[in-house]
């Protein structure tokens, strides 16, 4: 009997930080299914049982959408609150942010729509006091101690109950997605961690942005829904499936862009991506936008305030600050706080400061930009506004930007990397959009004192508006974004849909081509091929291409000098035997061979089921010990009479491994790698075993390549 016959626990399953076999996980859903339909024909419950195991999938999107867009909604909410709380507090009810507070008194006017008797400063309420000097320091104070409050908490949580909640979690997300086993990165208390701690650092005012980590949180409630179902809970390359859809979802809530989320998850963070999960991907991204929008957190029936923040953390190896995380955090927390509270526009959150960036000037704003000189002698409708002097606001609004401009640049540089959870998106766009704004506001003077000169003769009339700074500020963050992922279709549709900008699409389109090709002159990585190359994950990276002219056995192992390449033959070896040889290395796998005189190959058996298997054997089947024979043939070897019982281990076997000949080209075999998503692949020569390729092994060899250190590739 082979009592393999019977499933026994975690066969079929892999180690922490090691890939998954695409291959195998494919074919075992293959067999899923067709084992499925034929039952579906036996009777009614199990025709029931098939439709139910059908429709799963879309299920998990259901309740993928339901979940993400309720934490973003939720998360929208605390921050909004908290991040007002900094600087004063509701009488009314405590937990109402300053616009909700002032939306429920009856005394606040248009003019002062933001003052109001309800919402009090903390000068106001504890010395009573709105205006001098005393006022200001105590608010200021106040501001610091708040945000230091909330970044403390924030890192001290992280820290302690989940160290896997920091950073943004996309580049991370990115390698999961390639077949990389990371335990625990997806977990309960990650999702639990996360959503907290990016309520308190996007409070605290740190440069980040919440974007990227709800790309992360979203793609935890994808593990926790996955796990329910044996579906995907038992087949890695599944899961995956799941897992690329809440991506989308993710970007979906964070931006309430529906259809960017979905690009954004094809072009950027999946590695394998089938039709299916397209239009999956489409719904859980629907569901999670249609939830947001019935909480409805912002109070204007609108998907975002202006969030257009997107993540991606820049991780220090090593710094000296870096080995105290804790105090790292506390340190920059301070000097953002100190440096940011003077500057009315590093002073306030992010989001509204892109939102007043993007902003037109209309007969009803207030902003300083916006201080314009008016004609009195204009007659024109509100809604075709001319192009006028700048006034004194203006001028003092474009020193502060500046000033803003560069402070954003420093301080998110030593942000990111930091044990909390951070996003760069945000960051990115509010660097570009001031500076697209200064340069918006510049053309706009030009044009009004210079509507002679070439560039403006043909579009600009006196008295006409022909320039638009917020069109300007818009295409600056686009080409700051691009610059720092790369993305292109993807960003422009999650710009148009944020900004409800549709017409702006072509100078959109012009701005994130020129910023990829600008940003690939200095390097081809993105900010997240950069931290997968950081951490040392192995990641092939389908837009990598290798062009040298190497063979297969130049990179094989083993080379010359090494000792011959660990291998098992099909009837001759002793559990013992095995044990040992499993105790003295720590490969993956094990070719199996004929012979050892012979090196036929006949086929792979992987390291942790030949463990599992030896364990079950010894408990469930009689007669099994160190010395007998193990076999992966049909028939059991002849053995003499008094042997003891030999262990049949043929169904763990691949009897159809991967394999390529020593004279394939590397191009071919890098390309192999990627498109099947291969742990390994062996490399014989007229069926004889010669040497075997990792995916470790190609990355390394495509580093050395690059002139790059090859000893940067530190996972399996």
């Amino acid at each position: 009997m082979d009592f393999l016959d019977e499933p026994f626990p975690d066969v079929g399953t892999y180690e922490d930080f090691h890939t998954i076999d695409w291959l195998r996980e494919k074919s075992r859903d293959t067999d899923r299914h067709r084992k499925i339909t034929s039952k579906s024909k036996e009777s009614i419950w199990e025709f029931i049982k098939s439709l139910l195991d059908a429709w799963s999938g879309w299920v998990v999107m259901l309740l993928i959408g339901l979940l993400a867009g309720t934490l973003a909604g939720v998360i929208d909410l605390a921050v909004d609150w908290m991040t007002d709380l900094k600087e004063g507090v509701c009488l009314s009810a405590f937990w109402y942010s300053h616009e909700q507070c002032c939306w429920t008194s009856n005394e606040t006017t248009f003019e002062d729509r933001d003052k109001c008797p309800l919402w009090q400063k903390w000068s106001e309420l504890l010395v009573s006091q709105s205006e001098g000097a005393s006022a200001y320091i105590l608010n200021y104070l106040m501001y610091i101690l708040w945000a230091l409050l909330f970044a403390f908490l924030a890192v001290s949580l992280v820290r302690v109950f989940a160290p896997y909640a920091c950073g943004s979690g996309i580049p991370e997300i990115k390698t999961i997605l390639s077949g990389f086993i990371i335990r625990g990165y997806l977990g309960k208390w990650t999702l639990l961690i996360k959503t907290v701690t990016l309520v308190l650092v996007v409070s605290s005012g740190l440069s980040l942005g919440k974007e990227g980590p709800l790309v992360h949180v979203a793609c935890c409630c994808g593990n926790f829904f996955s796990s329910l179902f044996s579906k995907y809970s038992k087949n890695e390359g599944k899961r995956r499936e799941v897992l690329s859809a809440a991506a989308a979802a993710g970007v979906s809530v964070a931006f309430g862009a529906p259809i960017g989320g979905v690009l954004f998850s094809l072009e950027e963070v999946s590695y394998y991506f089938p039709l299916k999960t397209l239009w999956r991907s489409f719904f859980a991204a629907l569901v999670a936008a249609f939830t947001l929008r019935s909480i409805n957190p912002f109070g204007n029936s609108r998907l975002v305030l202006f969030y257009v923040e997107y993540h991606t953390p820049w991780r220090r190896k090593t710094t000296r600050l870096g080995k105290y995380p804790v105090l790292e955090v506390i340190v920059v927390t301070a000097i953002t706080a100190i440096i940011a509270y003077p500057n009315p526009y590093t002073r306030q959150s992010t989001s509204e400061l892109i939102s007043e960036l993007f902003n037109d000037c209309g007969a009803l704003e207030s902003s300083q930009l916006c201080d314009y000189i008016n004609d009195p002698n204009m007659t024109r409708p509100v809604d075709d506004i001319p192009d006028r002097p700048a006034g004194v606001g203006v001028y003092t609004a474009m020193w502060q930007l500046a000033l803003a401009l560069i402070f954003k640049i420093v301080i998110t540089i030593f942000t990111f990397g930091m044990k909390i959870p951070s996003g760069l998106f945000i960051p990115s766009m509010a660097v570009g959009a001031m500076a697209g704004r200064m340069v918006g506001i510049g053309v706009e003077q030009l044009a009004y004192h210079h509507h002679d000169w070439i560039i403006f003769r043909n579009w600009c009339r006196p008295g006409a508006d022909c320039v638009t700074p917020g069109l300007y500020a818009m295409v600056g963050a686009a080409a700051c974004l691009g610059g720092v992922t790369r993305m292109t279709v993807s960003l422009v549709v999650i710009m148009f849909e944020l900004t409800g900008g549709l017409e702006y699409i072509v100078p959109l389109m012009a701005a994130a081509v020129t910023s990829k090709w600008v940003a690939d002159a200095f390097g081809k990585e993105g900010i997240y091929e950069a931290h997968i190359h950081l951490n040392g994950y192995p990641f092939l990276d389908v837009k990598d291409e290798f062009t040298h002219r190497t063979l297969a056995t130049d990179v094989m192992r083993p080379r010359r000098g090494e000792p011959p390449l660990s291998v098992l033959t099909q009837d001759s070896m002793t559990v013992e035997d095995v044990e040992t040889l499993i105790k003295e290395t720590d490969y993956n796998g094990f070719p199996v061979v004929v012979s050892r005189d012979s090196e036929r190959l006949i086929g792979f058996a992987q390291r942790r089921e030949l463990i599992l298997a030896i364990k079950n054997a010894r408990q469930r089947q009689e007669g099994i010990v160190s010395n007998s024979i193990m076999y992966f043939t049909e028939e059991p070897p002849e053995l003499p009479a008094n042997s003891p019982h030999p262990l049949k281990l043929r169904r763990i076997l691949n009897l159809s491994p991967f394999t390529v000949t020593d004279h394939t080209p590397m191009e071919t075999v890098v390309d192999i790698f990627r498109k099947l998503g291969l742990r390994q692949c062996l490399v014989t020569r007229s069926g004889r075993l010669l040497g075997i390729i990792t995916k470790k092994d190609v990355l390394r060899h495509m580093a050395q390549m690059a002139n790059q250190d090859p000893e940067s590739i530190m996972f399996n």
